[in-house]
């Protein structure tokens, strides 16, 4: 299993164009390809920093006759580096984006980090690259 590495993460949103929105324009990322099943009644679009091909990416799902997920309590949050937390922070609030967790170290720790919430409620977590 030495070539086995983590393709994506999958997430069910309610809302796929306020989702791809969030995912390029307020975390930057690229939607790197979508695809349409119409007899099975679902869009997968596909998004990330690079390609697939060069690590892992988050996989939007969105199931044309739902409009609303029950999250649960076992996820708990993606992890995304950034060079600077303060100024990430600062470009996402302009776009109205609530951050649930100023930046800072944590708690008996030096790394920084910050928590925002996507359009449907996953929780993302910012790190602060050179403190990892």
């Amino acid at each position: 299993m030495s070539n086995s590495r983590i393709l994506h993460t999958m997430l069910r949103v309610s809302n796929l164009e306020e989702s791809i929105i969030f995912y390029t324009k307020v975390m930057r990322m690229k939607l790197l390809r979508t695809h349409e099943n119409r007899e099975y009644k679902y869009t997968l679009a596909f998004l990330g920093f690079r390609d697939i091909a060069e690590e892992s990416v988050i996989e939007l799902t969105y199931n044309w006759d739902i409009n609303k997920y029950d999250l649960g309590s076992a996820f708990g949050h993606i992890a995304i580096g950034v060079n600077d937390i303060y100024t990430a922070c600062n470009r996402i609030e302009a776009y109205g984006v609530n951050i649930i967790r100023k930046p800072g170290p944590v708690k008996g720790g030096t790394t920084h980090i910050a928590f925002i919430k996507d359009p449907d409620g996953y929780m993302i977590e910012l790190i602060q690259n050179n403190t990892i």
